[in-house]
């Protein structure tokens, strides 16, 4: 039996990282550590928005935070260049229609075997 080491940020926790081991556990310590840094970002971009957005629930800019934070690159990008966001959202319409039609291909072609 072999053994692995696999690495995960302590802002995570064990029990949520377990839980989630696609997207937080990790081969090693630096990709553990990039995760770390975008919790931190994700913390202080929430914070930032809590204080300066009225109303805004801490849950809602929780949630923008993580996606500015994970889509950090695209953002800077689109500090130069704005019309990228809506270029990426474009993208991201065209593979998830290409994904819903393979899906629903798939599933003809193993309504038809049977």
């Amino acid at each position: 039996m072999a053994v692995k080491a696999v690495y995960y940020s302590d802002k995570d926790g064990f029990e949520v990282a377990i839980n989630n081991p696609e997207k937080l556990l990790f081969a090693t310590k630096a990709e553990a550590d990039q995760r770390d840094k975008t919790i931190e970002l994700i913390d202080e971009i929430r914070d930032f928005l809590v204080r300066n957005i009225a109303d805004l629930d801490s849950d809602t800019a929780d949630k923008v935070g993580e996606v500015i934070a994970e889509n950090k690159a695209l953002f800077q990008k689109a500090f130069k260049k704005p019309s990228v966001l809506a270029e990426e959202n474009q993208e991201m319409s065209k593979s998830e229609a290409a994904s819903k039609t393979a899906k629903k291909n798939a599933g003809r072609k193993s309504a038809s075997t049977k």
